[in-house]
């Protein structure tokens, strides 16, 4: 009974390890033909494999610097929604362009560890673990920094001219939490907020204003 149980352990383990990731593909490739059938690998509705072209597993929507004259900072997500290519493949990616001071807010992905490579620029960056210890430093054009899998991070240019990240996710949907918004733009109860943070109504209230979705 007691080498059963042992096994039962053995298997349920091996099954959440598998499960904790995308899904190995069963073909060589599967270009979605819905945008339903990209955001998630159920059953994907495929494009015939002999109406498949070059076309498919390329893309040209990052080629250019995205609008940051705004707020400082543009990311543009590229994924199987986007990208039918990359369906199935268990990646996806973005595009990120920092002004002079922009920043890119404390972040997490829940289902994907990033990579990101400094095309341009100086970028402050970094993350913190699960005991808040934090790993940051300024990255220079050419290198590149890892965030694991869950883990708050950010960025900041801390350079002299526009920056530029290309950022790689080992998941198809990685899935994107920024830490502003999660807490002051989702209803959380205002004196809960007070109490945790030490702000007061009204300065809780202005925190909502601003990360309130419109």
């Amino acid at each position: 009974m007691q080498k059963m149980s042992v096994v039962l352990v053995l298997i349920l383990l091996h099954s959440h390890m598998v499960f904790a990731s995308d899904p190995d593909p069963v073909l060589d490739f599967c270009i979605a033909t819905t945008k339903e059938s990209a955001s998630c690998n159920r059953k994907p509705s495929c494009k015939n494999s002999s109406a498949v072209t070059v076309e498919d597993f390329t893309f040209s929507g990052i080629k250019f610097p995205g609008n940051y004259s705004q707020t400082g900072f543009s990311a543009m997500s590229v994924n199987s929604n986007v990208f039918p290519g990359l369906n199935s493949l268990g990646m996806s990616f973005v595009r990120a362009d920092f002004d002079v001071g922009g920043i890119n807010v404390p972040h997490f992905h829940p289902r994907a560890t990033e990579t990101a490579f400094v095309l341009e620029g100086r970028i402050y960056s970094g993350f913190v673990d699960t005991s808040n210890r934090v790993f940051a430093k300024v990255v220079e054009k050419g290198e590149v920094m890892v965030f694991p899998r869950g883990l708050v991070h950010f960025q900041m240019n801390v350079g002299d001219t526009p920056a530029t990240i290309l950022g790689s996710f080992n998941s198809q949907n990685p899935g994107l939490q920024k830490i502003p918004a999660a807490i002051f733009g989702s209803g959380i109860r205002e004196d809960l907020l007070e109490k945790a943070f030490g702000l007061s109504a009204n300065e809780i209230a202005k925190l909502r204003r601003r990360f309130v979705p419109h």
